[in-house]
């Protein structure tokens, strides 16, 4: 009998790709995507998105989502508070693992690992340690399209926010910038993927620069509206 599992979902292409590989592997039943809104904006944490198009993602996926809501500021021992009222609901409903899209980062593998022994949970890390120049170029052969909706501009240049990921965009990386931005160099939206049963159509709005980050906010649009890069 498969395990039933929740995948820790940030609405950007690493844990859409994690959504992708488990239900390839049919080891895993997927019964959710796990995501943190920032109550005070209605975003999803860290990486700035609308709620409205993180459930428009949930319902492409045709999972439920699971949404775990945060104060603003929020403190480490608040966030922590928060997860662990998550995992408990989780564990009341049966599922046994909850899956993230980490790739190399040892201190995040590490945290994530940590907070959860012994609750009745098991982590687990599907794309851990692939090498993220095929990793994205495996994504983009599989259909995935996603946009940058958040960078350090310490980083990359903001110039890159609210365009597409693709291979012409990576080209014009600065040395040394990982293409999935493992390093936190940006943040992306996936809008359209092998993991969705349609696409979800998104414009670009306003661009601003808050807390040291420059943010892209995406619209909903009129599925004629939507105009990606080409990936090749």
């Amino acid at each position: 009998m498969r395990k039933k599992a929740l995948v820790s979902w940030s609405s950007g292409k690493d844990s859409a790709w994690t959504l992708q590989v488990l239900r390839q592997s049919n080891e895993y039943e997927i019964v959710g995507l796990l995501t943190t809104i920032n109550s005070s904006f209605d975003r999803v944490a860290m990486h700035g998105v609308r709620r409205e198009l993180v459930e428009a993602q949930a319902d492409a996926a045709g999972l439920p989502l699971w949404k775990v809501p945060l104060p603003w500021p929020c403190s480490n021992p608040e966030y922590e508070d928060a997860m662990r009222a998550a995992c408990a609901k989780a564990i009341d409903a049966g599922i046994e693992a909850v899956a993230f899209g980490d790739l190399f980062l040892e201190d995040v593998r590490q945290y994530r690992e940590d907070r959860m022994r012994g609750i009745g949970l098991t982590p687990v890390f599907p794309v851990w340690k692939l090498d993220t120049r095929q990793l994205i170029r495996d994504m983009w052969a599989g259909g995935v399209r996603s946009r940058i909706v958040c960078l350090d501009p310490r980083k990359i240049p903001a110039s890159f926010a609210g365009r597409d990921l693709n291979a012409k965009l990576v080209d014009e990386f600065p040395p040394g910038i990982d293409p999935c931005g493992e390093n936190g160099e940006f943040h992306t939206f996936v809008y359209d993927g092998p993991m969705f049963m349609h696409g979800i159509p998104v414009q670009n709005g306003e661009t601003v620069t808050r807390d040291g980050f420059v943010f892209t906010d995406l619209l909903m649009s009129e599925p004629a509206e939507v105009v990606a890069d080409s990936v090749a």
